[in-house]
């Protein structure tokens, strides 16, 4: 693999910590700036939509750019609005900025997506794509329990210099290797894959008639439904994930100082998923996607007892993640040929919207039920539409576009 493909992830890395930290930070937040709790936590929703939004605009923008340009000048923009953040006394800049960081981190993503299927064989875009996503599972395990500590010991600011510092050294290697050449010959790959071939983008120039053009493949079954499906399993896994520390709390019975390993759990989990599916493709797609309603169910009936809540994290964390990525690889594998500007917008747009809408369903469910567990059979009920979704037999056309 590309020694660029692991600099974008560690900026994937980051990013995702970014996007997941303010779980943790909520309380910390609400006292330093005079807001209420339901205020602070609001600024989770404003970065989901600001990745659903901005995924498709600045794909747009992206393609107007050189590729090393547009990830250069996404993730610069992500690091200064994460050092206002931290600077900030006022709620509403802090609001504001995290909207933004969402947009530039939607932009940076979906270029890097759409970069991916070009620094590789295409055999190997599927690995290529797991070792870039791996980022969000390392995020998850890793990077929000570190988060959590953080504003445990020094503040929640010190979460928001912590994410801005990752950024730099990928940013450093973007600056280093834009200068000239290809961006996988910088990393001793072949010049030519990330300059031609389906990177059309990476010169610039894409016309409207382009993006319309590329925005007509949404009308294909096989894409639609990869797109949906990958969208109902990322609804399945947010609703769960986002209750997994309350339940641990207030339902198992375990000591808050337990919940960010708990946490890590669920995030080791989710990236033996990615790495496994990256080697395998989605060969095991179809069985995952059977077990996994039967994952989130037992998880549903056992999670009051704290061993098995724990072992339950762990396998819904492999199982989602690793449908998750093999899902994003089917949309790249057959939109990029077609739509290299938008084909990583349109992986991105799906996977929030359904980290968007899971918890906002979970959230209304444990409201009117009092029960957080609940949550957990929302999970539930969206993994069933993603077997439902992902179910019906292919036609031989879609069979011939399917990663094998």
């Amino acid at each position: 693999m590309p020694v660029f493909l692991y600099v974008l992830g560690l900026a994937v890395f980051a990013q995702g910590t970014s996007e997941f930290m303010l779980s943790g930070l909520v309380p910390g937040i609400a006292r330093d700036l005079s807001v209420s709790v339901g205020a602070a936590a609001s600024l989770t929703s404003a970065y989901a939509v600001g990745m659903i939004v901005g995924a498709p605009l600045m794909a747009l923008v992206g393609a107007r750019l050189p590729r090393r340009t547009a990830l250069g000048g996404f993730l610069a923009a992500f690091v200064v609005v994460h050092v206002v953040g931290a600077v900030t006394s006022d709620f509403a800049v802090l609001f504001g900025s995290r909207v933004v960081a969402a947009v530039v981190n939607a932009g940076f993503l979906a270029v890097a997506l759409s970069t991916v299927s070009s620094l590789v064989a295409p055999e190997l875009a599927g690995r290529a794509t797991s070792v870039l996503l791996a980022g969000v599972t390392l995020a998850c395990a890793v990077g929000v329990p570190a988060g959590a500590l953080l504003g445990e010991w020094f503040g929640w600011r010190a979460a928001f210099w912590a994410v801005a510092g990752l950024c730099v050294p990928a940013l450093g290697w973007v600056v280093r290797v834009g200068g000239g050449g290809s961006v996988s010959g910088a990393s001793g790959g072949s010049p030519g894959r990330a300059s031609g071939g389906a990177s059309g983008a990476s010169s610039g120039g894409v016309s409207g008639s382009g993006v319309r053009a590329e925005l007509r493949l949404l009308g294909r079954p096989l894409l639609r439904r990869a797109l949906g499906v990958g969208a109902a399993v990322n609804a399945a896994t947010f609703a769960g994930f986002s209750y997994l520390a309350v339940i641990g709390t207030e339902v198992a019975g375990l000591s808050e100082g337990v919940v960010p390993v708990l946490l890590a759990v669920f995030g080791v989990g989710a990236f033996v998923g990615v790495t496994v599916s990256g080697r395998v493709g989605e060969r095991w797609l179809g069985v995952v996607l059977l077990v996994l309603p039967f994952a989130w169910a037992v998880l549903a009936v056992t999670g009051e007892w704290g061993g098995v809540l724990f072992g339950g994290a762990l396998v819904v964390g492999g199982l989602s993640f690793g449908a998750g990525s093999a899902l994003v690889g089917r949309v790249l594998y057959v939109a990029s040929p077609e739509a290299p500007v938008m084909a990583g917008a349109f992986a991105t747009v799906a996977l929030n919207l359904g980290a968007f809408v899971g918890p906002l369903v979970a959230g209304g469910v444990t409201e009117v039920s009092g029960d957080y567990r609940d949550a957990v059979w929302v999970s539930v009920g969206f993994a069933v539409l993603a077997v439902v979704g992902g179910g019906r037999r292919r036609t031989r056309d879609e069979e011939g576009a399917s990663l094998g």
